[in-house]
């Protein structure tokens, strides 16, 4: 599991409450996790790229701010450990020899360097097809259900699911490091990360406390992610009303 600093356990599983039938795929976004920092002269241009994405319908846009580039002076006021274990695991999958930023993932199968449009949009042309996820919130209750896969039967596969809280957008004057004197404008940054437990392919569905999340987050997001690979079968988001 990997839980955010400062989060308490939030989740609460319920199996087999969203659903008995397997759906048929549905159209999913597709993920793309910018690994960034506030402290790199090469991210600023990939920041603003990912505010593009960000106003896509067919595109999950998420910012995971690094730690690493501390020791140049400035600390990224949005940084997670978390975020350099995420993409940590993403280098030994994708058999990289070294974590970098600015770096763009895409449904945890393949990166890209910087800011690069062309291939991005190479990427993201086809359609995405995964499990549907439904995401409420209502009150103080955020309830996550994932329907049952279609082949399902004697539930197989045994995915992550995770929670992520996130700001849609921030503007931050830096004082020190590779852009100091300059003023960044950066998006849908992640605030928490929380693995909730397992899909095994049977319908699921997860309670989770509105309080126990960053008191900044405005949207939550829900990866379901096959932690071998890295794959992300399933993507939603969802607004938190004020």
């Amino acid at each position: 599991m990997v839980f955010a600093a400062g989060t308490a356990l939030i989740g609460t599983a319920l199996a087999g409450t969203a659903g008995v039938a397997g759906a048929a795929p549905a159209l999913r976004p597709a993920v793309v996790e910018l690994f960034t920092s506030q402290g790199c002269s090469s991210c600023p241009p990939a920041d603003t790229l990912l505010g593009e994405l960000a106003s896509r319908n067919d595109v999950l846009a998420l910012a995971f701010h690094v730690d690493y580039w501390d020791e140049l002076g400035w600390r990224d006021r949005f940084e997670l450990p978390q975020a350099a274990q995420r993409q940590s695991q993403y280098a030994r999958r994708l058999g990289r020899s070294s974590v970098y930023t600015p770096q763009l993932v895409i449904d945890g199968r393949e990166d890209l360097p910087g800011a690069g449009r062309a291939a991005l949009a190479r990427v993201l042309a086809a359609p995405r097809r995964g499990v549907p996820v439904h995401i409420t919130a209502e009150g103080g209750d955020i309830t996550i259900g994932i329907e049952a896969a279609p082949e399902v039967g004697s539930g197989s596969g045994d995915s992550e699911v995770l929670l992520i809280a996130y700001l849609p957008e921030a503007v931050t004057a830096i004082g020190r490091g590779e852009n100091s004197g300059r003023t960044l404008r950066e998006f849908n940054i992640v605030r928490s990360i929380a693995a909730l437990g397992s899909w095994q392919g049977k319908a699921a569905s997860w309670h989770v406390r509105r309080g126990s999340l960053p008191a900044d987050a405005r949207f939550v997001a829900v990866l379901v992610q096959e932690p071998q690979t890295g794959a992300i079968v399933a993507a939603e988001r969802q607004a938190l009303t004020p």
